[in-house]
């Protein structure tokens, strides 16, 4: 295994070795304070890396806390994104701090973009270790640019052509109750907010919602313009959940009632082999590292997916939305541009 750094003197020296993200190391810091400060005059240099690279693991801080956390967070993320059509459970630390995902150890999270499924969505994700778990746990980060460069030509095609559709059954007994996941109160306040996101919902007779939504897959970043796979088709298709609990849950909810399922924009299935390929393309792009207490992982969220390795031991990882962006027109046949808002 090679590595290499990169860095011109006096400036951060990025070390990048194959199957890891890029990473650099900050010594000597003994106070937030300091780091806030240093971190700020390193800002313009971090940014220009993250757009090169697209994930960041910046190491030897001195964070421990949710406290310490927001306030590194709020020299690198200065404007905040609210976590909008939850799907995930997740702790609420408060001063827009998050756990990472409360899903229990042993699950992995596919690799995925924060809320590719929403208009407006975390430009910046800002991830933090404040207790490393003891055997994996990971985040794994995937660059959305080389995913698109691997993909079947004919994938790509399609989704640049008819985008990709997201249906979602929202309930008491599986998945997120429609009152948690849009933090509403009431009915009215669901439909407002659908009709002002695109979204076509249908209230069912036992009380619960489902929804649809299409949105683009293939985008262009709002800075650099590189073309990116951008979307949950495969996060949350059918065929991506084990076929035992798949089977388990169209038999009891039908296949209009599973409480996530995606297709492209026409209504055409994934199949196997489409899911497979895309998999196969997200792998292929993935780097991770081993957290250490005090490390941060800054996301480029429309340059990069990220997913979570099942673990074993505590694990307290948090994490910040912030710069958010826009998808300015929902057209798929038009590769709309995301414009930082």
């Amino acid at each position: 295994m090679s590595t290499h750094a990169v860095g011109q003197p006096g400036t951060l020296v990025w070390r990048l070795t194959p199957g890891k993200p890029a990473t650099t190391q900050l010594d000597g810091l003994h106070d937030i304070d300091e780091v806030r400060r240093q971190l700020a005059a390193l800002h313009p240099e971090i940014i220009e890396a993250l757009h090169e690279h697209g994930a960041l693991y910046i190491r030897g801080l001195p964070v421990r806390s949710v406290d310490d956390f927001a306030k590194v967070r709020d020299v690198l993320i200065p404007s905040s994104t609210p976590y909008r059509e939850k799907a995930t459970p997740r702790s609420d630390y408060g001063d827009g701090v998050f756990s990472s995902t409360d899903l229990p150890p042993s699950q992995s999270i596919a690799m995925h973009n924060e809320n590719s499924y929403t208009l407006r969505f975390p430009g910046l994700l800002l991830f933090g270790c404040l207790v490393a778990p003891a055997v994996g746990g990971a985040t794994p980060v995937a660059d959305c640019r080389q995913v698109l460069n691997s993909l079947p030509p004919h994938l790509v095609a399609k989704m640049r052509s008819v985008g990709w559709q997201l249906k979602r059954s929202y309930s008491d007994l599986v998945s997120t109750d429609w009152r948690t996941a849009f933090s509403a109160e009431g009915a009215k306040d669901v439909e407002r907010y659908c009709d002002d996101n695109l979204i076509a919902y249908e209230w069912q007779p036992d009380g619960n919602l489902r929804t649809s939504q299409l949105r683009p897959g293939v985008i262009r970043h709002p800075f650099t313009g590189a073309e990116v796979w951008f979307n949950h088709l495969a996060f949350w298709n059918e065929w991506s959940l084990d076929d035992e609990l798949r089977e388990t849950l169209l038999d009891e909810f039908g296949p209009d009632g599973l409480p996530f399922n995606s297709a492209f924009g026409d209504g055409e299935p994934l199949t196997r082999e489409d899911l497979r390929a895309v998999q196969a393309a997200y792998e292929a792009a993935t780097v991770r590292e081993q957290w250490e207490v005090g490390d941060l992982l800054l996301v480029d969220n429309v340059l990069t997916a990220h997913g979570r390795d099942p673990f074993r031991g505590e694990r307290k990882i948090v994490v910040a939305m912030g710069n958010p962006v826009e998808i300015n027109d929902c057209r798929p046949s038009t590769r709309p541009a995301a414009t930082l808002m």
